[in-house]
């Protein structure tokens, strides 16, 4: 069976790791994160939680791999980007209200 060339990465704010490695045709992505060997740089988090995806683009775990794939898993946000403009929002009418009253 012939192998494949593939990226596995993964960034915390003060480290990045990106790993090259080979895997067999028919690989499926949730595969190759057991095979790349992340987890001994990164030994406290459990990965198969994680939302994972190919060059920026959320994918299946059962998606097979191809030739040059660069495999990325995402942290949990801290905040929701949607409610966090929610409430920017909603301070920004609060402070117009407050000032209307001279």
């Amino acid at each position: 069976m012939a192998s494949l060339n593939v990226e596995i990465v993964y960034a915390m704010p003060e480290k990045q790791t990106l790993l090259s490695f080979e895997v067999e045709e028919g690989t499926t992505l949730d595969q190759a994160i057991g095979l790349s060997g992340l987890q001994t740089h990164y030994p406290d988090l459990d990965f198969s939680e994680m939302k994972v995806g190919l060059f920026g683009k959320l994918t299946p775990r059962t998606h097979v791999l191809r030739e040059k794939d660069r495999i990325e898993l995402y942290r949990p946000l801290l905040a929701d980007p949607k409610e966090v403009r929610k409430q920017r929002a909603a301070a920004g009418k609060k402070m117009k209200k407050g000032g209307d009253t001279k």
